[in-house]
C-alpha cells in the first residue's frame, strides 16, 4: 500500500511540475500518516486467530477424522504400541480410536481399547490439573466425554477443573505476575507436561502388557485344565468296556444319589475380589458372571469370564477371587455361574 501511494505522489509531481519544496513537504506528510496508520491492521486480525476452546465437538482433529478406516486402524495401532495413549494432540491413540469407533460403530477392537485407555486418560487429566495445566486438561476431559458423555468422573473432572482455574486467577491477581515470569511459567510447565505424560504412558503400557500377559496365562491354564478334563474322561470310556466281561454281575443296589445342583451347594468360604486401582480412582462399577466347577472336594476348577460389563475391567480380579472360593464337598462335580459385583462406593 505504501509503495502505490509513493509512485502515485510521484507520477502527480512530475505532471504539475508545481512548487518543488511546498509539493514535496506535503507529500512526505501524506506518505508519513499513511504509513502511521498502515501497521494497525494485523492488530485488527489477532482477536480471529485464538483457538477454539475444546470440547467433545472438537476433541477428535478434522485431520484424524480425514483418515480412512484401515489408515485409522493403523495409526491407532502404531500410537498404542509407541506408548502415544492419550497425547501429543492428533497423534495419539484416543483420538484414532474414537475416530475409527465412529466410523466404524461394530469395531470391536476399537471400543476395547478405549475402555482400558480411559481410566489412564482420567489420571492423566486430573495430574494436568494438578500441575495447573487446564489446556490439556480440557483436552484431555473432552476426550473423555467423546468416549462416553455419561463417565462416572467427567463431572468431578470438569469441576475441579472450574475450580482450580478460579484459585489460578485469584492467585495470579493477587501475586501480579510479570509476562517474563508467566513465560518461564509455561516453558516450565510445558517440560514437565512432556516428561509426565511420557513416563506415565510407559507405565500404562507395561500395565496393559501385564494384564494381557495374565489374561492370557489363565486362558492357556484353562485350555489345559479342559483338555486333562477330556482326556480323563476318553481313558474312564475306554477302561469301561474292557473291565465288563471280568465282573460279575452286579446286585441289585439302591439307586445311587443323584448329583448335588447348583442351588444346593454350601459355600464355606467366598472372599470377596480386589477392587481394580485404576476402576476404583476412576469411580467405574460394573459386574462379572463367571462359571466354574466346585470338585468333590469342594474346590474350585475351570473358572471362566461369561459376561462382563465393563469388558476386561474387573475379569481377572473376579475369576482370581473365584479360584480361592471353598464349598462343601459334593458326590459329583457340578458346574454353576455366580454374578460378582463391583461397586466403588459399596
Amino acid at each position: 500500500m505504501i509503495a502505490n501511494n509513493d509512485r502515485h505522489y510521484s507520477r502527480l509531481s512530475a505532471v504539475k511540475q508545481v512548487s518543488a519544496v511546498f509539493a514535496l513537504g506535503c507529500a512526505l506528510a501524506a506518505c508519513g500518516k499513511k504509513e502511521d496508520a498502515a501497521p494497525a491492521a494485523p492488530e485488527q486480525a489477532a482477536p480471529n486467530a485464538a483457538a477454539p476452546a475444546a470440547s467433545a465437538n472438537n476433541a477428535v482433529s478434522a485431520k484424524v477424522s480425514a483418515l480412512s478406516v484401515e489408515q485409522l486402524r493403523e495409526a491407532a495401532r502404531k500410537a498404542y504400541a509407541e506408548n502415544r495413549l492419550y497425547a501429543p494432540v492428533e497423534d495419539n491413540a484416543v483420538e484414532y480410536y474414537l475416530a475409527l469407533r465412529e466410523k466404524a460403530p461394530a469395531d470391536a477392537v476399537a471400543s476395547s481399547a478405549l475402555t482400558d485407555l480411559l481410566p489412564m486418560t482420567v489420571i492423566a487429566t486430573e495430574q494436568s490439573i494438578g500441575r495447573e495445566d487446564f489446556s490439556e486438561a480440557q483436552r484431555l476431559s473432552a476426550l473423555i466425554e467423546r468416549a462416553d458423555p455419561q463417565h462416572p468422573a467427567l463431572a468431578r473432572l470438569k469441576a475441579s477443573i472450574g475450580a482450580a482455574q478460579q484459585a489460578v486467577t485469584k492467585r495470579a491477581e493477587q501475586e501480579k505476575l510479570t509476562a517474563e515470569e508467566q513465560a518461564r511459567k509455561q516453558a516450565e510447565l510445558e517440560k514437565q507436561r512432556l516428561a509426565q505424560q511420557q513416563q506415565q504412558q510407559q507405565q500404562a503400557a507395561q500395565q496393559l502388557a501385564t494384564q494381557q500377559a495374565a489374561e492370557r496365562q489363565a486362558a492357556t491354564q484353562r485350555a489345559a485344565e479342559q483338555r486333562a478334563a477330556e482326556q480323563r474322561a476318553a481313558e474312564q470310556r475306554a477302561a469301561a468296556p474292557a473291565a465288563a466281561p471280568e465282573r460279575p454281575a452286579p446286585a441289585p443296589a439302591a439307586p445311587s444319589a443323584p448329583a448335588a445342583a447348583p442351588s444346593e451347594l454350601r459355600a464355606v468360604s467366598t472372599p470377596a475380589p480386589r477392587y481394580p486401582p485404576d476402576a476404583l480412582r476412576a469411580g467405574t462399577s460394573g459386574e462379572v458372571q463367571v462359571e466354574f466347577t466346585v470338585g468333590t472336594d469342594g474346590s474350585v476348577t475351570a473358572a471362566r469370564v461369561v459376561r462382563a460389563n465393563p469388558p476386561r475391567v474387573f475379569d481377572r480380579e473376579a475369576v482370581n477371587a473365584v479360584r480361592k472360593w471353598r464349598f462343601q464337598p459334593v458326590a459329583a462335580p457340578v458346574t454353576t455361574r455366580r454374578t460378582i459385583g463391583f461397586n466403588p462406593g459399596g
